[in-house]
C-alpha cells in the first residue's frame, strides 16, 4: 500500500488532465487519511503476529521487536505530527492562500521510505526465526 499510494498514485495524480493543485491536494488528503487508518489496523495485526511468533521465548526483545517499534514510531509521527500539519497547509492552498515553503512533505516521504525498508526487514527476520 505504501509503495502503491505514496510512490505511484500520488505523483501520477498531479499529471492527470484537469487535476489542479487544490483538487489533487483534496484527493490526497482523503487518500492519506484512509491509508493511515489502514496502516494503523495493519500495524496492530502485525504487532499481534510478532508477539505471537515470539511466544514461549523468555523475552520478546530482539530484532523483530526493535523493527516493530521503529515502524510504530514512524507511523505515529506521520499520523500525529506530520499529516495534521500537511492537512493545514493543504487547506490553505485549497483556500487560495500561498503558505511559506515547508519541508514537511519531505519528512513524510522520508518516513515512507523508511517503512518501505523496515517492513520487508521485519518479514524476513520473523520468517527466519520461524524456520526450524
Amino acid at each position: 500500500m505504501v509503495l502503491a499510494i505514496s510512490f505511484l498514485e500520488t505523483p501520477l495524480k498531479f499529471r492527470a488532465p484537469g487535476i489542479t493543485l487544490p483538487l489533487g491536494l483534496g484527493i490526497g488528503r482523503l487518500v492519506f487519511r484512509a491509508l493511515n487508518a489502514a496502516e494503523l489496523l495493519l500495524a496492530a495485526a502485525l504487532t499481534l503476529a510478532v508477539l505471537t511468533s515470539t511466544a514461549g521465548r523468555s523475552t520478546i526483545a530482539g530484532v523483530p521487536t526493535t523493527v516493530l517499534i521503529g515502524l510504530w514510531a514512524l507511523l505515529v509521527v506521520q499520523v500525529a505530527v506530520l499529516r495534521p500539519r500537511l492537512d493545514r497547509r493543504a487547506h490553505q492552498i485549497i483556500g487560495g492562500q500561498v503558505p511559506p515553503r515547508s519541508r514537511l512533505h519531505l519528512a513524510y516521504i522520508a518516513a515512507e521510505c523508511a517503512k518501505v525498508i523496515l517492513l520487508p526487514t521485519l518479514g524476513i527476520v520473523v520468517a527466519l526465526r520461524l524456520m526450524p
